[in-house]
């Protein structure tokens, strides 16, 4: 195996930080301008995070490209990190989307199209009763909540390194064994000790352990880690999860808002687990917010037999729910999303280029004699700086190297690619094709060829 020539990469990440600082004046004065009233210069603080000195400022998208204010056009393997995981402005979702925007954004009231959303989410995740929401967030939020309330129990159980949004129970990590806020969680209400359980991805012990006492109401699980890298269940993880949950009374929530790239069920259908409860929001409305949450036939019994929250009550007064959650605009997209877009046929289209997209990267490291590797779940693929696949969220962050992955997201920039900031991910939409795919490949051996020793 050889190694990456540290030399010959900080030359090459400092040379791609000055062409992309040449290529992109109207973004940087964009930017400037933006840092009068925009706190950081962005609507979000995180649309900083990027390789370059500045973000780059978007002028129009469609299907699996955007272009941006100078007027370079890009190949988007990011997709909003998800949220535009069906490809940027899918013309039959924006047909309807128009529409009913003509007809009326919110109600407070439902629509017929929350007849058809309520009963294909049952049909594709197999679970009765749904709720929705307009974040994942939110959704986790209330699930958690919902949890607590019929269980009795304060505890919420999550995997180190996961993410669920800002869910402030997520925002807590391992140090020496001992829960932690993870570094930089602004202002968490309490100390995450009082209120979270982490235990590593993939340990069956440390889970058995963490809900033997049986004080956790639920646990709230990705099917696979994917914010810290995509790091997947060892076989019969899951089985284990299932059967450890309902001997000690802990309610199981799985969210699939990024592992829904594992098929039109997500990876619940695809891989047959048993959620009691289930939460997904990003693409389910074609990027308009909206996102949903739904749970057996057992726990809406016992939502109903807990007293103080009932399905006449109002769950806002319980700190659930919201004005603009399941607006007629939002259910709208979802509908057509569902029908029309993030379908079968999508998915035998995306997951084949993702599986293209692994050999292609597979093949330069293998050229180029890298201890590298690449991991794929469903349409979603992603390479990693070390030789085998991680087992945790601790292994997964033990291996980030900033400096490599800035010069490798920065030098695909530079050449109208767009990775998904903080690893190495790429999403694959219906509408990339396999020359973008090959482009993808071509890039990436270029890329090593400037720096490999």
């Amino acid at each position: 195996m050889k190694e990456i020539d540290r030399g010959r990469l900080r030359a090459a990440l400092a040379r791609e930080q000055d062409r992309f600082v040449h290529e992109h004046p109207r973004s940087r004065e964009l930017f400037e301008q933006a840092r009068e009233h925009l706190f950081g210069g962005v609507p979000m603080s995180w649309m900083t995070e990027w390789a370059g000195a500045f973000p780059v400022f978007v002028r129009e998208a469609s299907g699996a490209y955007f272009s941006d204010v100078d007027g370079h056009r890009y190949l988007d393997l990011c997709l909003g990190d998800t949220g535009a995981m069906t490809g940027h402005a899918p013309r039959t979702a924006v047909e309807t989307i128009i529409e009913q925007i003509w007809r009326g954004v919110t109600f407070m009231l439902p629509t017929e199209d929350a007849v058809w959303v309520g009963r294909e989410l049952a049909r594709r995740f197999d679970l009765p009763y749904w709720q929705m929401a307009l974040t994942a967030t939110d959704a986790n939020r209330f699930a958690i909540r919902l949890a607590r309330h019929i269980t009795g129990r304060s505890l919420v159980l999550v995997f180190n390194y996961c993410y669920h949004g800002t869910v402030d129970e997520a925002f807590a990590t391992l140090r020496d064994g001992v829960v932690v806020s993870r570094e930089g969680n602004a202002g968490p209400p309490v100390d995450p000790a009082l209120t979270t359980r982490v235990v590593e991805f993939n340990d069956i012990a440390a889970l058995e352990a963490a809900l033997a006492p049986g004080d956790v109401a639920c646990v709230l699980a990705e099917p696979a880690l994917t914010n810290i890298g995509i790091v997947l269940p060892e076989p019969g993880y899951h089985a284990a999860l299932r059967e450890i949950t309902r001997r000690t009374g802990t309610l199981l929530i799985i969210d699939e808002t990024h592992t829904i790239c594992a098929g039109p069920g997500g990876y619940t259908q695809t891989h047959g687990l048993e959620p009691d409860m289930f939460t997904l929001g990003k693409p389910i409305a074609s990027g308009v917010p909206a996102a949903v949450y739904g749970f057996t036939a057992g726990v809406a019994d016992r939502i109903r037999a807990a007293g103080g929250v009932s399905e006449d009550d109002k769950f806002d007064a319980y700190g659930i729910g919201g004005t603009l959650a399941g607006n007629a605009l939002s259910i709208a997209a979802m509908r057509v999303t569902l029908e029309k877009v993030l379908t079968q046929d999508a998915y035998d289209r995306t997951i084949p280029l993702a599986k293209r997209f692994e050999q292609g990267v597979q093949s330069a490291i293998e050229e180029y004699q890298l201890p590298w590797h690449i991991t794929r779940l469903g349409c979603r693929a992603e390479y990693w700086f070390q030789p085998t696949p991680p087992r945790d969220g601790s292994e997964a962050n033990a291996s980030m190297d900033e400096e490599l992955v800035s010069y490798m997201h920065l030098a695909a920039l530079n050449r109208g690619i767009m990775l998904t900031p903080f690893h190495n991910m790429a999403l694959i939409s219906p509408d990339t094709t396999e020359a973008d795919i090959d482009y993808h490949t071509q890039v990436f051996r270029e890329c090593i060829e400037a720096i490999a020793g």
